[in-house]
C-alpha cells in the first residue's frame, strides 16, 4: 500500500489463532512497520497517537478486555484521524486444517486450555464473527503456502508500486465461493482438460492444458469480454477510491480451466500496467506436477 508521506499506514492484524496472524505481522515487520502484537485494546489509541512509522497492531481474542465491537468502535474513530490510513485484516483457515496445525504443533488453543481444541476454535470464531464481516482483507489459508501469504501481504502494503492492488484467484466451485472476491466469473463451460488422460495430472500452469483450452471454440470471446470488462471496472474501482480488488475464477477442480483464465488475465493486465498479484487457491491438489512446484511454497502460515 502506497500513501503519501505525511500519511501513516496502520494495520489491525486479526483472526483465528493458527490462521496465519502471526506471519502477516512478521511479514510487515520486514516491510519496515513497527509491529506490537496483542496490546491491551485500551492502549490502542496511545499507540497510534505516538506512532512515528508505519504500524500494525495483532489483535485476537486473547486480548485483556477483548471485544469485537470495542475494535469495530477503535478503528472507526482512527479512520476519521487525519494523518492515518486503517486497514482491518482478518487470517481464517477451515476446522479442519486449524485442528491439523494444532496436532502437528502440539500447542493448545488459547481458548480451550482445559476443553477440546475444536471447541477453542468454535468459540473463537463466534467471538470475532463481526471483524471478520467487517475486514478490508479476509485472507482464507487452509490451502495458502507461507511464501504466497508473504507475497500477498508484500504485494498489498509494499510501496514499490502504487495505487490499486488486484488479487486474481483461481477456485473450484466444489469448495465454495472465495469469500473476499469482488467479481467471480465461471470458466465451468469451457472445455474440461480433466476428461483428457494426458492432461488430468497437469494443471493450467502446462502449455498443453492451455493449448486444449484455447481451443474451444467460445474461449477467445469470453475471454476478450471478462478482460473488456475489467478494462472498464477497473478505472471505476480506482475513481471510487477502492485500494484492492479481488478478481476470481472458479472452474469444477480449481486446476485446469480457471487457472489458465487466471495466469491468462495475470498477462494482460500486467501488460497494461496494473499491479496484480495471482493465488491459486486448490493448488495443493496440483502441487506435484513440475509446473505446481515451480509456483508454490510448502510451509503452511502460523
Amino acid at each position: 500500500m502506497s500513501t503519501p508521506a505525511e500519511t501513516l499506514a496502520i494495520v489491525l492484524v486479526t483472526g483465528l489463532s493458527g490462521a496465519g496472524k502471526n506471519s502477516v505481522l512478521r511479514a510487515l515487520e520486514d516491510l519496515g512497520f513497527e509491529t506490537v502484537d496483542n496490546p491491551p485494546l485500551d492502549t490502542l489509541k496511545t499507540l497510534t497517537t505516538q506512532a512515528r512509522r508505519n504500524l500494525a497492531i495483532g489483535v485476537d481474542a486473547r486480548s485483556r478486555g477483548f471485544s469485537a465491537n470495542f475494535v469495530l468502535e477503535a478503528a472507526a474513530n482512527l479512520r476519521k484521524r487525519k494523518g492515518l490510513e486503517l486497514s482491518l485484516i482478518y487470517t481464517t483457515a477451515s476446522d479442519a486444517v486449524l485442528l491439523r496445525r494444532y496436532s502437528e504443533s502440539r500447542r493448545r488453543h488459547p481458548l480451550a486450555q482445559t476443553g477440546a481444541i475444536a471447541d477453542g476454535i468454535a468459540l473463537e470464531r463466534d467471538l470475532t464473527a463481526p471483524l471478520a464481516r467487517a475486514a478490508d482483507w479476509l485472507v482464507d489459508t487452509s490451502t495458502l503456502p507461507l511464501p504466497k501469504l508473504r507475497g500477498m501481504v508484500e504485494l498489498r502494503y509494499g510501496t514499490a508500486s502504487p495505487g490499486l492492488v488486484i488479487s486474481l484467484v483461481s477456485f473450484s466451485y466444489a469448495n465454495g465461493l472465495p469469500p473476499e472476491a469482488d467479481l467471480i466469473f465461471d470458466a465451468r463451460f469451457l472445455r474440461n482438460p480433466h476428461y483428457d488422460p494426458s492432461l488430468r495430472m497437469l494443471s493450467g500452469l502446462d502449455t498443453e492444458v492451455g493449448n486444449f483450452i484455447e481451443q474451444d471454440a467460445d474461449f477467445a470471446e469470453y475471454f476478450n469480454k471478462v478482460l473488456n470488462l475489467l478494462e472498464f471496472l477497473l478505472p471505476r474501482f480506482v475513481q471510487e477510491g477502492k485500494k484492492y480488488a479481488t478478481i476470481c475464477v472458479g472452474c469444477t477442480g480449481g486446476q485446469h480451466r480457471s487457472v489458465y483464465m487466471v495466469e491468462k488475465l495475470n498477462t494482460h493486465l500486467a501488460q497494461r500496467g496494473w499491479r496484480v498479484g495471482v493465488a491459486h487457491r486448490e493448488a495443493a491438489k496440483f502441487l506435484g506436477t513440475k509446473s505446481g512446484i515451480a509456483r508454490e511454497g510448502m510451509s503452511e502460515p502460523r
